[in-house]
């Protein structure tokens, strides 16, 4: 899918005190700093130096732009010196894009034997910068914080990953979602308050009848049919002389796409119990939608719909891949537990750790004919799964850090499969899941990390849970009860 050129706006804040010549080279060195940066492989979008700002009026002029500029993804400030934080009130009340504070300092180590006065007064991020932080405090302001030189690696990557970060939150303040049908009958977790997620999240959630899919299905021609089944072949590796199962999925998939393209959509879900008029569950279709960057869930699931989407956005240019998923079974081995991810259908093949094999199958529910599908064994290493509910006046995301390792071979089994071990172990995860009230559908990524997902959290102003290797369920108990605290508090 098409995603926008983001720019990411580098500030540098001082102030008029230090005289013109400091002040040059206070901007001289802005621009070195953000020319070396803007080579990284790491960042998802354009980095260029905005500005120096040294007044009130500048900082609140150059908030304004960044909050109009529709490719503007975020703003990171950094103040080389000593720029007092009453000028920066006005201009942070109005920011409204994601925000990162770079605390840095042009020079690596001090230079023993030539510091004078003049260097200090050129080379006072130590003190501007936190008197910088001071004010967002103050003021509540979120914000991501990177502290570190310039040129380490590791800064870059945190940069980096603010970048995505940042994507994420302009993906989801734009995003529409197609649900064709319904959610699935008497299940809670796919559930959720619609006007609250367009409120806080920007999620745009209608439903449109099957038959509307039903309609456009007959406005497809033989030809794009063709055309789809032959991009099919192309990419994955065809096993079955069934091709008019696979052509029904082309069919659906051409029709989706339509009603997603008029919609304006990024995302969509469907059910297994709402089918009136097709002859097939999509599985082929929404495992192809998917790899172009849609987001799917399957049941109606419109909030893991909408994150995988928003996820799949963040993860532009890196190339592990990131997926629907579902837990299905575990495997409770003493010692090697492990969790078999899957679906029925949807698993997306860009997390596949070979060329994805598409099969005729059937399904055993839903009551309609055999599903062309993609299947393969998923790759293996470290992902996050990720899991967004609605906890009744506010949203919750939970993150499980994981390993992948190699499925096992099921060969009565035709789906796509992972297989994870959960950190800290399956026993404490699948408790602390449990206890944050996660659902069974998730989004994992092998691109992304839990600190990306908290500073997307962040930016949305939602709760974030997570659990890694050390989590323990006392502790958890306690975050969950204070964040409970907190957020009723929060109104």
């Amino acid at each position: 899918m098409e995603r926008k050129n983001y720019e990411f706006w580098f500030i540098t804040g001082s102030q008029h005190l230090y005289g013109e010549e400091t002040l040059k080279q206070v901007e001289e060195n802005s621009k070195i700093m953000v020319g070396s940066l803007s080579k990284s492989e790491l960042f998802p979008g354009k980095l260029i130096f905005k500005q120096l700002v040294t007044t009130p009026s500048e900082i609140k002029q150059v908030m304004i732009e960044a909050n109009v500029d529709e490719n503007c993804a975020g703003v990171i400030t950094w103040c080389h010196t000593f720029s007092p934080s009453k000028m920066w009130i006005s201009g942070l009340n109005i920011l409204n894009k994601p925000w990162c504070h770079f605390h840095t300092q042009f020079n690596r180590t001090i230079p023993v034997n030539e510091i004078d006065m003049d260097f200090m007064n050129l080379n006072q991020s130590a003190h501007g910068d936190r008197e910088h932080g001071f004010i967002a405090t103050r003021m509540k302001k979120a914000r991501k914080v990177v502290v570190g030189h310039w040129e380490n690696e590791s800064v870059v990557e945190k940069i980096g990953g603010f970048m995505r970060s940042a994507i994420g939150a302009d993906v989801s303040k734009n995003l529409n979602v197609v649900r064709f049908g319904d959610n699935m009958r008497q299940v809670a977790v796919t559930e959720g308050d619609k006007v609250e997620a367009e409120i806080k999240l920007g999620w745009s959630i209608n439903t449109h009848p099957v038959g509307d899919l039903v309609e456009m299905m007959a406005t497809i021609t033989d030809e794009e049919i063709d055309g789809l089944v032959a991009e099919y072949e192309s990419r994955y590796t065809v096993k079955t002389d069934r091709i008019d199962q696979i052509r029904h999925q082309a069919h659906q998939q051409l029709a989706m796409e339509k009603i997603l393209e008029k919609e304006n959509a990024g995302a969509f879900t469907n059910t297994f119990e709402d089918l009136h008029g097709l002859e097939q569950l999509s599985g082929l279709a929404s495992q192809d939608m998917m790899a172009k960057g849609y987001g799917y869930s399957g049941e109606g699931d419109w909030k893991t719909s909408a994150l995988t989407h928003i996820m799949k956005q963040m993860a532009v240019g890196l190339d592990k891949g990131t997926s629907f998923m579902e837990d299905y079974t575990y495997d409770l081995t003493e010692g090697n537990e492990l969790i078999l991810g899957a679906h029925m259908l949807e698993i997306c093949p860009t997390i596949a750790s070979s060329k994805a094999e598409i099969q005729v199958h059937p399904l055993g529910i839903g009551a309609k004919s055999d599903p062309a599908r993609l299947v393969f064994k998923s790759k293996t290493g470290p992902a996050i799964v990720a899991s967004l509910v609605d906890m009744g006046g506010r949203m919750r995301l939970i993150v499980n850090d994981i390993e992948c390792v190699e499925p096992y071979d099921m060969p009565k089994l035709p789906v796509a499969a992972t297989m994870w071990k959960p950190m800290p172990n399956l026993e404490i995860s699948a408790h602390a899941w449990i206890l944050a009230g996660a659902a069974h559908h998730s989004v994992l990524s092998f691109d992304l990390t839990a600190e990306h997902m908290r500073d997307w959290a962040r930016m949305m102003d939602i709760e974030f849970v997570h659990i890694n290797a050390e989590t323990t369920i006392d502790e958890l108990e306690k975050e969950l009860f204070m964040a409970d605290v907190a957020w009723k508090l929060k109104g």
